[in-house]
């Protein structure tokens, strides 16, 4: 068996270049060009430009509200969004996630309460939502996990039930709709993430989208250092404001969306059909036909027992290939050393199930195709069943 697998192992090349889980999108080089001249011809770099309100501008008509607001960063904006929303006990929210949803929480004064996912698309799980729930609870801060939108319904149903706000760490979900609304439609406020790893960026950046059109004003208060005029200021705030040179670069991407979308589409049904018979892989379905998914990663499981070696052994397998697949998210956030003396009563049995098996391939607009099927082949030739 050893020698079966030497064999078909040697039948494929190491790729000259890296291929890591992300890669930026860049609009052409002439334009950005282009727009810097405007930049330099204003003199105009932060403090709420000119290309910053012609990127909220555009963003209004995409997502189709007024209720939008640009930040430095998602990180700031989910901070800021806590405060406008003055919440200040105990927060249900998913262990599954990148760090900064939790970071954001704490930096607020808030205790992160962890609830389990659900096995199917790993966002929250209602039922473990509402049995965490306490007098002190005051918040259900949710993640759409990989871009999939969570349980709306249900979540909304128990916020309403408890007088929760619930808001919704969309950072991976730009671009996605459901029954042909914006997914950041949902809940109080929404935010999504414009970092460069993401499918829609401006090199850095966060974006509010919320329902009370009264929060307006408070949030661009907390982002501009709570300064109210010259010589008043009326809130403790941040700065968080996104610059010129970051709005350039979302607003030249925002026409792009729809394509780079349909690429990841495409490398999505490289690997879902290549993949789909392999034993010990574990393949979400797509979201069901009333969601416009963003196909922003995708994730699979590794059973390590049917697959024939563990997740962690396949991410070093594809390494020796150049190949940079990403375990996210692992470990869970209540593993982390700033996070372990926190009480998790929830023992998370599917998130930690999860963590362990899960893995994320490259995927990018700029990917070649060929490229995708060659690290599926590759998976392929690791399995227990190939050898």
């Amino acid at each position: 068996m050893i020698q079966v697998f030497r064999i078909m192992a040697n039948m494929f090349k190491r790729f000259p270049q890296p291929i890591y889980v992300t890669r930026p999108f860049l609009p052409p080089i002439a334009d950005y060009t282009k727009g810097l001249e405007r930049v330099w011809a204003s003199a105009h770099l932060t403090n709420h430009g000119p290309v910053l309100r012609q990127f909220e501008a555009a963003l209004r008509e995409y997502l189709r509200t007024e209720n939008v607001a640009l930040f430095a960063n998602g990180t700031l904006a989910l901070q800021i969004a806590l405060r406008a929303l003055d919440i200040k006990g105990d927060v249900i929210t998913t262990p599954f996630t990148f760090a900064a949803t939790t970071h954001a929480l704490v930096w607020n004064g808030n205790r992160p309460v962890f609830a389990d996912i659900e096995p199917d698309f790993y966002t929250l799980d209602p039922a473990a939502v509402e049995a965490a729930i306490t007098p002190q609870t005051e918040a259900i801060l949710a993640v759409h996990v990989f871009g999939f939108p969570c349980r709306l319904d249900e979540l909304a149903a128990i916020a309403g039930r408890y007088k929760l706000r619930l808001i919704y760490d969309a950072a991976h979900a730009f671009g996605v709709t459901v029954d042909g609304q914006a997914i950041g439609a949902f809940g109080d406020v929404s935010m999504f993430s414009l970092h460069a790893t993401k499918v829609f960026h401006a090199i850095e950046g966060g974006l509010l989208m919320f329902h009370d059109f009264r929060l307006r004003e408070c949030l661009d208060l907390l982002k501009d250092f709570g300064i109210a005029s010259e010589t008043e200021v009326v809130l403790p705030g941040l700065n968080a404001k996104m610059n010129e040179f970051e709005a350039l670069m979302g607003l030249l991407q925002l026409d792009h969306v729809p394509a780079i979308i349909e690429h990841r589409r495409r490398f999505d049904a490289i690997y879902r059909e290549q993949l789909a018979d392999v034993p010990g892989l574990r393949i979400p379905d797509l979201p069901s036909r009333n969601v416009q998914y963003n196909h922003a990663y995708f994730p699979l499981e590794i059973v390590a027992g049917e697959f024939g070696m563990s997740r962690d052994e396949l991410v070093e397998r594809l390494q020796e290939y150049n190949v940079f697949a990403r375990r996210y998210f692992y470990p869970l956030v209540p593993d982390y050393a700033c996070y372990r003396e926190l009480e998790t009563k929830d023992p998370l049995v599917v998130g930690r199930r999860v963590a362990d098996r899960i893995v994320c391939l490259p995927i990018y607009d700029s990917l070649a195709p060929e490229d995708a099927g060659t690290i599926a082949d590759l998976i392929r030739s690791f399995s227990r069943g190939s050898h």
